[in-house]
């Protein structure tokens, strides 16, 4: 393929949509870890430094990704998550199982948050990390409004803690939930480790359910990140 450099905005978005529509194949192939540019670069028939002038660095390219698969679930979730009657406690457990299947159905925006705090976001500018963390933001709003429609008792603040603890659960689930060759083989060598071999979908599952029943108890509805009202320090 014979490089034409694109010439007006709609010939630079054209560009880049290609680029980022070759990764998201890449990412159904293989791992985040394992994506290169120089193979990414291949599938697109550009050379890398070509590449680069439409996104500054793979990790961008994958950060654009991962907003948009997220966007994509949010939207799946906004169709399938309706109202339902029960406790409290049933309803949480009901999210909590809803999520976790319907995220155990979406291995790249797994894998792509597994790798955004370590790896994705630290090989990027200031304005690429604005952009990312703006779409996110956006993205946790809209879940935390999903979140609310289940359970109402969790209040504004709350539903938002929610979808960052979730998050936190995908993030250390993943890799858990896909272990080594080697210890794939330890596991069948050796019965007795079967309680230590971790299932994605269960771990997730038993966190959310966890997270949103400590949600409930506390009451505290506040922030995410903030510290509990009993714990503020008072200001002198």
């Amino acid at each position: 393929m014979t490089f034409q450099r694109a010439r007006n905005n709609e010939q630079r978005n054209q560009r880049r949509r290609q680029i980022l529509d070759a990764t998201a194949v890449m990412l159904t192939e293989m791992p985040v870890a394992n994506v290169s540019l120089n193979e990414l670069s291949r599938r697109v028939g550009l050379a890398k430094s070509n590449v680069l002038r439409y996104f500054e660095s793979r990790e961008a390219i994958l950060l654009q990704l991962l907003d948009v698969e997220l966007q994509g679930w949010l939207g799946e979730l906004e169709h399938s998550l309706e109202p339902v009657e029960g406790s409290a406690r049933e309803r949480g457990d009901q999210l909590a199982r809803i999520l976790a299947e319907s995220l155990a159905e979406r291995p790249v925006l797994c894998d792509l948050t597994s790798a955004q705090a370590a790896v994705l976001e630290r090989n990027v500018s200031a304005k690429v990390a604005v952009e990312h963390k703006s779409a996110t933001l956006r993205a946790f709003q809209g879940l935390a409004g999903l979140f609310l429609r289940y359970l109402p008792e969790l209040g504004t603040q709350d539903a938002f803690r929610l979808v960052g603890l979730t998050t936190l659960a995908i993030s250390a689930a993943w890799p858990h939930g896909r272990p080594s060759e080697a210890l794939l083989a330890a596991y069948a060598a050796d019965p007795a480790l079967a309680p230590m071999r971790a299932d994605f979908t269960d771990l997730v599952r038993q966190s959310v359910e966890v997270a949103i029943s400590g949600l409930l108890v506390r009451a505290e509805n506040l922030p995410l990140g903030a510290e509990p009202l009993d714990e503020v320090p008072v200001q002198r």
